[in-house]
């Protein structure tokens, strides 16, 4: 447990799966966390999940943090009351659902409720900062910690700015995200699509391209990342990658390299229709399904998790 940690509270919008997630990243750091729902029934979910994660975790030898099970359940509790979240509360992680007006309702009750020191930070992959704080009152205490899925087991967290939000803000933030154990990054400005999205986005739009005109199946484009540019990946960033592939560094590898590359990037061609149900997603669905079907989902999600949790332990001998 940090030192840092002790009596400070956490509040948390939203019960749902990251929400959770949340909580038990918060309570494995020894935070007093408060989840906020508006059903009663969600919350009473929210906890029975809870139970069931954290103890799930501490028979696997894979819980976070100092604390017992029961000892992180003990620091969560739960209102539907959202001035009783706000009281006292530090920092606020917003995770509602990526609707935009939902979330510029809340924050608009956030805005009339917030006293001068609590930093509200949303977990959205979708929106940027301000398009749901512009004028508000304490809108320079308001910003983006997106959190990469599944979070307890993936250490990345975007905070994201919105133009107005202050320096204190985003280092606050920053500090509380390492008391975690997790790894931030800080964006200068806020951008649609933060850093994650934009990356993962032009990686997916390539790899759509590449089955769509029949060059790769969906098994073997999938096996390019898994079994090749993957396995570097998970301990190099590309351009440490690439700084590491010439004898003279990155500015070797792209004196070498720089004229394919962009050669290569010229014959990408147009941006996939990626929101048509077409042939295309349909052959895509059809060939992912083959390889796990429907039924089968959560199974391999399982498998996802254990393996993000050696992964993990094996990194750590590397840093």
């Amino acid at each position: 447990m940090s030192s840092s940690s002790v009596q400070k509270k956490i509040g948390i919008v939203g019960s749902g799966l990251i929400g959770r997630a949340w909580a038990m990243l918060f309570a494995a750091a020894g935070y007093t966390v408060q989840m906020y729902d508006i059903l009663e029934s969600q919350l009473v979910t929210a906890q029975q999940e809870l139970d069931k994660e954290l103890h799930s975790l501490e028979e696997k030898g894979a819980l976070r943090g100092q604390l017992k099970a029961s000892e992180q359940l003990a620091l969560i509790g739960f209102t539907q009351q959202l001035e009783e979240l706000v009281r006292d509360a530090v920092h606020i992680q917003e995770c509602v659902p990526e609707q935009l007006q939902l979330k510029k309702s809340l924050y608009s009750q956030l805005d009339g409720l917030l006293g001068g020191d609590t930093v509200v930070a949303s977990s959205t992959s979708t929106f940027m900062p301000s398009l749901y704080s512009e004028g508000l009152q304490r809108r320079q205490q308001m910003l983006v910690a997106h959190p990469l899925n599944p979070p307890y087991f993936i250490p990345l967290v975007e905070i994201v700015p919105a133009p107005w939000t202050t320096a204190e803000a985003l280092e606050r933030t920053r500090l509380l995200m390492l008391s975690l154990g997790q790894r931030p990054v800080t964006l200068k400005r806020e951008i649609e699509g933060f850093a994650t999205n934009r990356i993962q986005y032009a990686i997916l739009n390539e790899v759509w391209r590449l089955v769509e005109s029949g060059i790769l199946s969906v098994a073997d484009v999938d096996r390019v990342l898994s079994q090749g540019l993957g396995l570097r990946y998970a301990l190099l960033g590309s351009l440490e990658t690439a700084h590491l592939n010439a004898p003279g560094g990155v500015a070797d590898y792209f004196k070498r390299f720089g004229a394919e590359i962009s050669a290569v990037s010229a014959t990408y061609g147009p941006t996939p229709d990626t929101q048509a149900e077409g042939a295309a997603l349909a052959e895509i669905a059809r060939q992912c399904e083959e390889l796990v079907p429907l039924a089968e989902l959560d199974q391999r999600r399982a498998t996802r998790d254990a393996f993000l949790i050696h992964l993990a332990r094996l990194k750590k001998q590397f840093e």
